[in-house]
């Protein structure tokens, strides 16, 4: 396996930038993913690595390599893709064999190469059927299993579970992960899910607009957010958002919206006046909010708009100052619509981003 290097890569189409000037590094044998919307950039940025695509401008080195100009036969790369690209009239022994035949390998070699993929991926029993004879998580396996076969430094993975059930999906990823642990391999993956990428991989690459927003392992990414994109990306609820305004009143800070106003922690003041403007945004997780059906001190005002059970856990959709905020409660609970509460925030865990940069302040 090998590390990966991205040194200011570019890709234009024309006037239009799909990937501007992203850096990052993938070490030997971690598994990385880039995420974000669909446009984003990350599958054009995989497609870069894979040879599919030429760079405008950038480098681009694996283990030590520069790949720039290789054509993808020349990468030492393997691609699984979104549909599995599997012959139809091959069985699977011949899907996997395929690509060491093409490289004219031996066929003992070739043999044992397949079987030794067919048994770590537990297809073995499925070596003489055809594509159309197995379910969506074996087409995968044989996908991955082609991929094994040629031994490469980098396995690139193209929203590989985009096309399984909700439930095979949870399986599959599972599964993936123990592939990545058994071989160490350096694996690069695309998902739009980010639920995906914080289950899976050791870091995540945020991206939006062509722009690397945030490189870091998925537990930073989710706890100290760098930017409004990310913090409203990643997380399942998202994170809630909420503008303000900063007022100083004899020493005590105050984040005030339309209808409320909130008196500030002084780790959150201090966060709040290194802002470039008096405008700043709030950032809380839904598990950092608590409701109460009584007014209480240092509490917002809120009104619930839905109410979404989802067995181990209720999350309350309120309405403050026009914004829908998100707070997760005891199932047992019972909350109605139209109901009028007040939300408490955990000021430990509240966020501060700065409402022109749209970056977070990060505290003292």
């Amino acid at each position: 396996m090998a590390q990966v290097e991205f040194r200011n890569v570019v890709k234009t189409y024309g006037a239009f930038e799909a990937v501007k000037d992203v850096s990052f590094t993938v070490g030997d044998g971690e598994f990385v993913a880039l995420v974000g919307p669909s446009g984003c950039g990350k599958t054009t940025t995989l497609n870069l690595i894979a040879g599919l695509l030429d760079i405008t401008n950038g480098e681009i080195n694996v283990g030590g390599r520069r790949i720039n100009d290789l054509d993808p036969k020349d990468r030492d790369i393997a691609m699984v893709f979104q549909n599995y690209a599997l012959y139809p009239n091959k069985t699977v022994r011949q899907n996997l064999g395929f690509p060491l035949k093409m490289r004219k390998v031996a066929k003992p070699e070739i043999t044992r190469k397949v079987e030794e993929a067919a048994a770590l991926l537990d297809i073995t029993h499925l070596l003489e059927r055809r594509p159309r004879e197995l379910s969506g998580g074996q087409q995968q396996r044989v996908a991955l299993g082609r991929a094994l076969v040629r031994d490469p430094q980098v396995f690139l993975m193209d929203e590989p579970l985009s096309n399984l059930d909700a439930k095979l999906r949870v399986q599959m990823r599972a599964e993936l992960k123990r592939f990545h642990q058994d071989l160490n391999a350096t694996v690069i993956y695309v998902t739009h899910d980010q639920l995906e990428a914080m289950t899976m991989a050791d870091k995540m690459a945020v991206m939006s607009g062509g722009v690397l927003q945030q490189y870091d392992a998925p537990e930073r990414v989710f706890s100290e957010p760098a930017n409004l994109f990310v913090a409203g990306f990643v997380g399942s609820p998202a994170m809630n958002l909420l503008p303000a305004s900063v007022e100083d009143r004899g020493g005590t800070v105050y984040a005030v919206g339309q209808g409320w106003e909130l008196p500030l922690s002084p780790r959150n003041a201090a966060c709040a006046k290194k802002a470039s403007g008096s405008e700043i945004v709030l950032g809380a997780r839904h598990s950092t909010l608590l409701l109460h059906d009584t007014e209480t001190p240092d509490a917002i005002p809120a009104k619930i708009y839905t109410v979404e059970p989802t067995g181990d856990l209720t999350y309350a959709h309120a309405e403050v100052d026009a914004k829908t905020i998100v707070i997760s409660t005891d199932p047992q609970r019972r909350i109605r619509a139209d109901q009028q509460v007040w939300i408490e925030i955990d000021q430990e865990r509240l966020h501060i981003f700065d409402a022109a940069t749209e970056e977070r302040i990060p505290p003292d």
